[in-house]
């Protein structure tokens, strides 16, 4: 195995542009792309398109050609928070393809881990319809292109600010996909109870950890060492797929917590301990959102330092973590019928 961390980032999806003063700003990219120019000790790969029939895994036919209809046009409005400008569709295929040239690399031997850098986002996008910045579900569409290539399990951990309901609604039927999200609760776009456990056969492969506002350093590590991880440790993925937004950071200007960078590595080196352990290393990230520029690089420093080896965590710089106790018991009580915590 070559080993190594990689990143995909393409200057294409800067041209997504969804209007003037909109949060989800092409700078987003722009200042990762100048941070990351010349970058030593990381493989850089190319991006491809997802094809239609790898974005069909996850979401319909009519909610593709929908998008696909924007291209070369003026801005469409989708939902309030989401329109496209001539070049989104090819943004958003570039999106969804630059995480499957991450896990292709990754099955193939060629890097350990990676962290695709894409814009738009994707996990509030339904399996029909573009919502909250986000176009295609990337991680929805990495993980069922995981399973089509035979792996087992898969778990998607999503620690972005705002809860993915579509992530959530894609795979709440399916028993080999876990969805662990941890959020800021009542807060956009209203899902993600801890009552919301999964359905049917699905059922405690989605938990939900709704944070009030305010949650830092603390709250957020004491819960990957006390749910996230013994969950995931006794799902036992053969992949971890992580949902990265750093919009929780306390510099945020959509968010109310107080996560700072210490926090990011903390939950970015337990989701490459997990891998370890049971994935043979296997670990993909994908940005979602993080709107203080800022905070976004240097959250993305910090998990890329969990992906290269870094053993050592700083200290929880914010919050307290014996104030998590409330939700956690919450937590515990609505997957006690699936798992030991």
């Amino acid at each position: 195995m070559a080993g190594g961390t990689a990143f995909v980032l393409d200057a294409r999806m800067l041209a997504h542009d969804p209007g003037r003063g909109h949060p989800e700003r092409p700078d987003r990219l722009r200042v990762l792309a100048e941070h990351l120019d010349g970058a030593r000790g990381l493989v850089r790969l190319g991006a491809r398109p997802a094809t239609e029939e790898e974005i069909a895994l996850v979401h319909t036919p009519a909610h593709i050609e929908r998008l696909a209809a924007t291209a070369g046009r003026p801005r469409v409005v989708l939902d309030p928070d989401t329109s496209t400008s001539p070049a989104s569709y090819e943004a958003a295929r570039l999106a969804a393809g630059s995480l499957l040239v991450v896990c292709e690399a990754v099955l193939a031997g060629q890097v350990t881990n990676g962290f695709a850098l894409v814009r738009p986002p994707g996990h509030h996008a339904e399996r029909d319809r573009a919502m909250g910045f986000c176009l295609f579900d990337n991680v929805a569409i990495a993980a069922a292109w995981l399973r089509c290539r035979g792996l087992r399990r898969v778990v998607i951990i999503d620690w972005d600010l705002h809860h993915g309901n579509g992530t959530q609604h894609l795979f709440e039927h399916d028993p080999d996909v876990l969805y662990v999200s941890t959020h800021q609760y009542p807060f956009y776009p209203g899902t993600g109870a801890a009552e919301e456990v999964g359905q049917a056969a699905g059922a405690g492969r989605t938990v939900n950890l709704p944070f009030p506002a305010g949650f830092g350093d603390g709250e957020y590590t004491r819960a990957f060492a006390e749910v996230v991880l013994p969950v995931c440790r006794q799902f036992a993925p053969d992949f971890v797929l992580v949902s990265a937004g750093f919009d929780c950071d306390h510099r945020d200007p959509l968010g109310g917590m107080e996560v700072t960078p210490a926090g990011f590595a903390a939950m970015a080196r337990a989701c490459v301990d997990l891998a370890a352990e049971t994935a043979a290393g296997r670990f993909a990230a994908v940005l979602e959102g993080g709107y203080d520029l800022g905070a976004i690089v240097e959250g993305v420093d910090t998990t890329f330092a969990a992906m290269q080896g870094a053993a050592a965590t700083p200290a929880a710089l914010t919050g307290d973590a014996r104030r998590a106790e409330t939700v956690l018991a919450r937590v515990r009580t609505a997957q006690a019928p699936y798992w030991r915590l």
